[in-house]
């Protein structure tokens, strides 16, 4: 599923990065010896002849890249090295190259991995204009925002975002479905399990797609803000989860939805026709569009309590090495890439959705489009290591509420386990 590409790092290799934090290189230098580059008619001897950029090796992202690159190229007289390398590899391979000097000027990597990149030393701050930052989505300037020794920074130029919503079977939902409530009438009144049909199916066991249930009740990860958040503040077993809880485990059980239900069922059944609406995200667009054409709708999360659904927001952006020499055409590069016509271009090829807030507006897909009004309801997946310490035990948590155990219970376990895995770590020093 390609949200886990950049929403989910691997719980023990985030451990064991934690333990690198106080080994990560004095960032005050970095910051202040190198400002964002002012213009593009900066002195020459002041610009390189090449630059390097590791690009995601798929091969729609990695043909976007490289024709921007050159555009790039003819307007900077810079040579751009665009190198295919998968994120998932590229941190191991930048902590080995950086230092050798064999690293590029800029990589691409989910922002959720933030926390552990910045602990490494592997990523410079940016400074970036704010008539610049003017251009992008708050959420996502948000999401790449991160507090590291008493000091806020950007660490990424965004490029890309990622939330979710409800896709639904026009034959068989007839109305949008626009609060929580009309979901659930749906799956009441269009399900018949003896023939694998359901009027709405989710998986049982997985927060990121299950946190609108209780943020919108007033449940949160960690306490304090986007990027400077406080860990031992865990908000997910508090009055309002508990109410969230109760209402997530209501769509289980009793001819409901299955308890055992899993992504490829979900997937599966919906591509067939047999479910009215699934929750999912701009990447599941391209094979939903093939199985049902014209029969595909899609609208924002519905409303939860009275108020538009919170869901989690993935935004995927363009770091500058810690080892470069270039910083500020490193910073100059990215924000070209990431600008509206390029974006654009990117969102054409590539099939994400831009960061750049007149580049995602002029979208005319109206499946596509109508994700912008999910993004502005969204909140920043915590960047933070100690995040990797929440996904297990409230997955875990969500499978009991789906079997039926009790929700107070469930999330008060959850939460004091999440609270021992970061001592554990040594997150909470």
């Amino acid at each position: 599923m390609k949200k886990k590409t950049f929403l989910f790092s691997i719980g023990v290799l985030l451990i064991a990065l934690l333990a690198l934090v106080g080994c990560a290189p004095d960032r005050e230098e970095a910051s202040n010896s190198e400002g964002s580059k002012e213009s593009t008619n900066e002195a020459s001897d002041n610009k390189p002849e090449e630059l390097t950029i590791w690009a995601n090796d798929e091969e729609e992202q990695l043909q976007a890249i490289e024709e921007i690159a050159a555009k790039y190229e003819e307007e900077e007289g810079i040579k751009v090295n665009v190198v295919a390398k998968s994120m998932l590899e590229q941190l191991d391979e930048l902590a080995l190259a950086g230092p050798e000097g064999r690293g590029p000027d800029l990589y691409f990597q989910p922002h959720d991995r933030i926390g552990d990149i910045v602990a490494q030393g592997l990523a410079q701050p940016l400074e970036i204009e704010e008539s610049d930052q003017a251009s992008y989505s708050q959420v996502s300037l948000d999401a790449v925002t991160y507090e590291y020794d008493g000091q806020t920074d950007l660490y990424g130029v965004p490029a890309v975002i990622e939330t979710y919503g409800i896709f639904y079977n026009k034959d068989i939902i007839t109305e949008e479905p626009s609060t929580i409530e009309d979901l659930k009438v749906a799956l009441e009144q269009h399900t018949d399990a003896s023939q694998d049909k359901y009027g709405f199916l989710m998986k049982p066991n997985d927060l990121y797609f299950a946190y609108p249930f209780f943020k919108n009740y007033g449940a949160y990860i960690f306490g304090g803000d986007v990027g400077e958040y406080d860990i031992t503040d865990v908000g997910l077993a508090n009055e309002g989860a508990i109410q969230g809880g109760e209402l997530y485990q209501s769509f289980f059980g009793d001819g409901m939805i299955p308890a055992s239900t899993t992504t490829d069922v979900i997937d599966g059944l919906f591509t067939e026709g047999k479910i009215g609406a699934v929750i999912n995200g701009p990447w599941s667009i391209p094979s939903y569009q093939k199985a049902l054409g014209d029969k595909l709708g899609f609208v924002p999360f519905p409303e939860i309590n009275g108020k538009p659904a919170s869901t989690l927001v993935g935004v995927k952006s363009w770091m500058v090495s810690y080892f470069s020499e270039n910083t500020e055409w490193a910073t100059d590069l990215a924000l070209f890439i990431t600008n509206e016509v390029n974006q654009q271009k990117y969102f054409e090829v590539a099939g994400e959705l831009p960061t750049n807030t007149n580049a995602l507006a002029s979208i005319e897909d109206p499946i596509y489009a109508a994700f912008s009004g999910q993004i502005e309801n969204g909140v920043p997946m915590p960047s933070t290591p100690q995040m990797s310490q929440v996904w297990e035990p409230m997955n875990n948590a969500l499978q009991f509420l789906a079997e039926g155990e009790d929700p107070e219970s469930v999330l008060t376990e959850a939460v004091e386990y999440i609270h021992s895995n970061i001592e554990a770590s040594g997150g909470a020093q």
